[in-house]
């Protein structure tokens, strides 16, 4: 079974010193999506996103910048600061759902305007030569919005787009739409990733039965909750590993003590690490129920 890892960045917690940790005790992940990037009043990059694409600081194999705008000026600025730093692709955000993002016309709330997609797209791919993928939902209010916007898709040169078969309203709410995802296959030719609760190799191996034709899939939620989901996904086998509790404790160690060296004070670390504890409960009990 010939597949490819994605993880979708959780804006906060998967930086490059999560990034790493991960990928060094878990593995399992072909390619990482980077916490977006947003243009403010001016056009700079913040600090935080400049330290967590600097190559030096990245060890992951594969490693993709992503920006959240619905501007084709602020899409040209950071698409020629990422190749600067020698990267070839940059992934634009349509999927996110919160509302104080969609109500600006960002993340998922611009899905509903296909003529400004269409126009930024085009603009870009004359301006600039970096490879554009897409991070998207099925639309905001409806999932006719993604069915209005695929056959204006087609006309862009897309290196492939990853599909979360929710509406941004949801959030993550109810059931992803498995039909409308099938849908969404049926018409485009491009490449499509799945993306959506996954979160256990049974569920994998369920959507990937379901859906035979895509060989990439993306990991949100269920890698946070689940660090050794990926591999267990690989192994295709419904068990941690022997050693994972020797596994978790040195990842847990080498995160901590990258935090510790970052950040100033013990407030600020334990902040930052806290969602360490939403992991060992979960594994713990997957241990005992797989």
């Amino acid at each position: 079974m010939i597949f490819t890892l994605l993880s979708s960045p959780l804006q906060g917690f998967t930086d490059f010193r999560f990034r790493n940790a991960a990928d060094q005790f878990f593995g399992g992940i072909n390619t990482w999506f980077a916490p977006y990037i947003r243009l403010h009043r001016n056009p700079e990059i913040k600090n935080a996103n400049k330290r967590d694409l600097l190559p030096e600081n990245n060890r992951v194999s594969n490693l993709i910048p992503q920006v959240m705008t619905n501007s084709a000026e602020e899409f040209l600025f950071v698409a020629g600061y990422v190749q600067g730093l020698g990267y070839t692709e940059l992934n634009w955000n349509l999927g996110c759902p919160y509302p104080m993002v969609t109500k600006r016309g960002l993340g998922s709330g611009l899905l509903k305007d296909k003529e400004r997609i269409n126009d930024l797209l085009t603009r870009v791919s004359a301006e600039s030569d970096i490879a554009i993928s897409l991070k998207m939902r099925l639309g905001y209010d409806n999932s006719h919005e993604i069915l209005e916007l695929l056959p204006i898709l087609e006309k862009h040169k897309i290196k492939n787009i990853v599909i979360h078969p929710r509406l941004g309203k949801q959030l993550y709410k109810g059931a992803a739409d498995l039909e409308m995802f099938k849908k969404c296959i049926e018409n485009t030719s491009h490449r499509i990733c799945y993306n959506g609760d996954i979160d256990s190799v049974a569920r994998f191996r369920e959507l990937k039965d379901r859906f035979p034709t895509i060989n990439s899939w993306a990991l949100g939620r269920g890698i946070i909750a689940n660090p050794f989901l990926a591999q267990m996904i690989r192994s295709d086998k419904n068990q941690l590993p022997d050693d994972w509790t020797d596994q978790f404790s040195h990842f847990h160690d080498t995160l901590f003590r990258s935090y510790d060296e970052a950040l100033s004070g013990p407030k600020h670390i334990l902040i930052k690490t806290k969602f360490l504890g939403i992991f060992f409960p979960i594994v713990f009990k997957s241990s005992q129920s797989l």
